[in-house]
């Protein structure tokens, strides 16, 4: 199959908003897992998460009939899932601390470890490894984690991060750095 017979997410998209279920399943295939891990390792907890996600999938369907392709698919579905996460923190003054310990942290750290296209990841060798960069990732502040998380999970560039985010370049540039020294740093203690 050549390049060309792909379809790309925009086409998929539109074809989708033109009534074509299987564009949809095709979208839902190729990101579900992502943007599931972006909102979970933001938020810490998969119930939640499953939640979250579900509504960002219904409003991509709710807004289908007026996407445009202005920006890469993935932009926009990554803007909705941020979008999705301020919403509910804005409206959840009770919620569960982001950097709170979870029940199931072995479970999170199984997801982490597996091939998730999270590049330091790739290079961690043991359980252990995993559980403190999950730690050294919860304990970043909330907009240098999800401009990392931007970055890594959902391969964003810095002028799409900043167009989801809603800052400038030079902050998310700026997240980007402090967010790797934290992670470098913490990282480092661990070995």
């Amino acid at each position: 199959m050549t390049d060309e017979a792909v379809p790309t997410d925009e086409m998929l998209m539109q074809a989708f908003a033109a009534g074509d279920a299987h564009a949809f399943e095709t979208l839902y295939d190729r990101h579900a897992l992502s943007v599931w891990r972006f909102v979970q390792r933001s938020v810490h907890n998969p119930a939640l998460a499953d939640d979250l996600v579900q509504d960002v999938w219904f409003s991509l369907v709710r807004q289908a009939p007026n996407y445009e392709p202005r920006a890469r698919f993935r932009t926009w579905l990554f803007t909705l899932a941020h979008h999705r996460m301020v919403d509910h923190w804005r409206t959840h003054k009770n919620h569960t601390s982001l950097d709170a310990d979870t029940e199931d942290g072995a479970a999170l750290a199984d997801t982490l470890a597996a091939d998730s296209g999270f590049g330091p990841v790739r290079q961690l060798q043991s359980r252990e490894q995993a559980q403190a960069l999950l730690d050294a990732l919860a304990a970043l502040p909330l907009p240098q984690r999800e401009a990392f998380l931007l970055q890594a999970e959902a391969g964003l560039s810095l002028a799409e991060i900043a167009q989801t985010t809603g800052v400038s370049a030079e902050t998310v540039k700026s997240r980007l750095r402090y967010a790797r020294e934290r992670l470098r740093h913490t990282l480092e203690a661990f070995a």
